[in-house]
């Protein structure tokens, strides 16, 4: 699917525009999928909290600057079950990766609506889904063509390098806010503008440094993000953290102890090892105090 320069390009950069993956029919049913799916399960919400804020927008912006959210796409639409598995885009993702099995993550509509469409402050992905390596690349699924009048996706380029990085995760007055990196430290106006064209990908590293600018244009910019692992690379917290994901390519692995329920039930695994643990213990202090 893709070439040497490419993943090349990718491991370098920690960012790749693949052109085109979704087209013609397909992308037309997507598109149509996407805009039914706006229209009956969102709702336009604050979006992501924190000091950034005022810095990236001015009080009155601020005020009315809003983001569409919808997550799991392929849970709601039988065609975008058939994109997160689409055996090109998998393949290429499986490349990137260095593995013959993927699996799907979780998925996420980000779509930003015309004229006050939420900017995105300077961030990794790593601090909202930390996983034990950085073999997770982030897709970035175009359903409309991006530029800087509606805020395009920008990359500090070759950050992904520098492994995660701490975030401000609280507000001045202690209260919690959406990871980002400070404001004082990492500047947008550092990144690399990559706009695309409906129907494209652009993939990321999980710790590829990124952000974008407000939509100002007089239409909404939707993105689907589309999260794959290698299904080895273990997750630690955050986002989807007890949900078994999607194979898309090859199999899922069978690690040391492994069993089915653990795969497919991780939080009722790890409760139901716990209450083992806890049981066992109260017995090992009853036993202690009758000997």
């Amino acid at each position: 699917m893709l070439t040497e320069e490419q993943v090349a390009f990718y491991n370098e950069h920690g960012w790749l525009r693949i052109p085109q993956i979704f087209t013609g029919e397909e992308f037309r049913e997507l598109d149509a999928d996407t805009e039914s799916l706006i229209q009956a399960w969102t709702q336009e919400v604050m979006g992501w909290t924190g000091p950034w804020r005022k810095v990236y927008m001015d009080a009155d912006t601020e005020a009315r600057s809003k983001l569409v959210v919808l997550f799991e796409f392929q849970l709601f639409s039988a065609a975008w079950t058939r994109a997160v598995a689409k055996p090109a885009l998998a393949e290429a993702i499986s490349q990137l990766l260095d593995t013959p099995n993927v699996e799907l993550q979780q998925s996420t509509l980000h779509a930003k609506p015309p004229s006050t469409g939420q900017p995105f402050p300077v961030h990794q992905d790593y601090p909202f889904y930390p996983h034990t390596n950085d073999r997770f690349v982030d897709v970035l699924v175009h359903l409309d063509n991006t530029s800087d009048v509606n805020g395009e996706i920008r990359f500090l380029d070759g950050s992904h390098k520098l492994g995660p990085l701490q975030h401000v995760t609280s507000n001045p007055d202690g209260t919690p806010c959406t990871p980002h990196l400070p404001t004082d430290e990492w500047k947008l106006e550092d990144t690399v503008a990559v706009p695309a064209k409906a129907g494209d990908v652009v993939v990321m590293n999980i710790n590829t440094i990124h952000g974008s600018y407000l939509n100002r244009s007089d239409a909404i910019r939707r993105m689907v993000r589309l999260g794959y692992r290698d299904p080895t690379n273990h997750q630690l917290s955050g986002q989807n953290m007890d949900r078994t994901g999607m194979m898309v390519l090859g199999r899922r692995p069978k690690e040391d102890g492994d069993s089915m329920f653990r795969a497919l039930y991780p939080e009722q695994y790890r409760k139901a090892k716990a209450d083992k643990e806890k049981t066992e213990d109260i017995k090992n202090e009853v036993d202690v105090v009758a000997g």
